[in-house]
């Protein structure tokens, strides 16, 4: 079974994955975060206790399912592949860039899409951003950049990830040993079985499609192939009526209770961080789920950076803030970016031209 074989295919593919965000968001995930990678890991870490922000632990049984449908499709379909050894270090450094750049703007680039389909027009500015950085990621891949060859390793090493994942959801169902918000984003959600299976199903297809967004934009530049923005854009037009007809697109900068902010130049510079990370990487944050579930180690250490630059963020004090209503006066508090998250973004930009510069493909002598 493929799926990215034909547009057609890719479109409906494109479609579920947009009707399961929704049906998430319907049954209580967060407005305009029915599902996100950087967010959904950030609250896992903070209910692991990798740091102490109260209103963003929880361990997201979307994040479980992803890895979990990834693993099982691939094993189903015979393409698991138990593989590492592909410059792992670096990998884990681009993660914790990709989680840093995410926080800055606060969110994904799913989450991006899914507030572009909600008209939060910081979304379509970060878009900018995000397009420019796959654009550098690119222009690297074609002045040789490369992080090595990955080889095959051990089947059970390739389990790792996935067996984490059972953990974290057996620890969540049968113990009290996770935090979990009693306010904030972390303590609204969906179902945890309905979160679970939306998280398997989504997880399969995408392993099945081969959905990446960053890779989608690094096609168009560099072969001019548009099929894995077909994907894309099934989700996003699912997202756009679903948000219509629920009332929920309201079309602006400064909404309150959308977790956004609109400092527009570092909405812009955090989700370059993350497309130009993302592309060195060899996929966005929900490519390296995927690719962990069906057995690359080198993708388990980029999805380990993710988890580890959650807690650089909540710990540090780098992840901005999101326009909300003070609840004593009805005004309107805009949402900003830290000092220390400037600093961060800035850093991590240099990090990633060192990276794309002085890793190289080894020439055939």
């Amino acid at each position: 079974m493929n799926l990215s074989d034909s547009k057609k295919k890719l479109a409906i593919a494109g479609v579920v994955c947009g009707l399961i965000a929704a049906c998430l968001a319907y049954f209580g995930n967060p407005a305009n975060m029915a599902f996100c990678i950087a967010c959904f890991v950030r609250d896992t870490a903070g209910a692991l206790g990798m740091h102490q922000a109260e209103v963003v632990q929880y361990a997201r049984p979307e994040i479980i399912g992803l890895v979990l449908g990834s693993f099982i499709i691939a094993v189903a379909t015979k393409e698991y592949r138990s593989t590492a050894g592909s410059s792992p270090m670096i990998r884990f450094i681009l993660g914790i860039v990709i989680m840093i750049g995410s926080l800055i703007f606060l969110g994904c680039p799913l989450r991006m899409v899914i507030r572009m389909s909600a008209g939060d027009l910081n979304a379509w500015v970060a878009l900018i951003g995000f397009i420019l950085g796959v654009a550098t990621g690119a222009f690297a891949l074609k002045k040789g950049f490369s992080l090595g060859r990955a080889h095959e390793t051990q089947k059970t090493n390739g389990v790792v990830m996935p067996s984490i994942m059972v953990a974290i959801l057996l620890l969540a169902l049968f113990t009290s040993l996770l935090k979990a918000s009693e306010t904030g984003p972390g303590s609204m959600h969906a179902p945890i079985i309905l979160s679970l299976i939306g998280g398997l199903l989504f997880g399969a297809l995408a392993q099945k499609s081969r959905m990446c967004f960053a890779g989608s934009i690094r096609d168009v530049i560099l072969m001019k192939n548009f099929d894995l923005l077909t994907v894309i854009i099934g989700l996003f037009a699912v997202m756009l009526v679903y948000n219509i007809a629920m009332g929920k697109f309201v079309l602006g900068f400064d909404t309150p209770g959308i977790i956004a902010h609109s400092d527009h130049l570092w909405n812009i510079l955090g989700m370059y961080a993350v497309g130009f990370a993302a592309v060195l990487a060899g996929g966005c944050p929900l490519r390296q789920l995927i690719l962990a579930g069906q057995g690359s180690s080198d993708s388990a250490v980029t999805v380990l950076g993710l988890f580890f630059g959650a807690a650089l963020c909540h710990n540090f004090g780098l992840a901005s803030s999101g326009t909300a209503l003070n609840a004593e006066t009805g005004e309107v508090v805009a949402g900003a970016v830290t000092p220390a998250g400037k600093v961060a973004c800035i850093l991590c930009i240099i990090v990633c031209f060192v990276i794309a510069f002085t890793n190289k493909r080894e020439k055939v002598k």
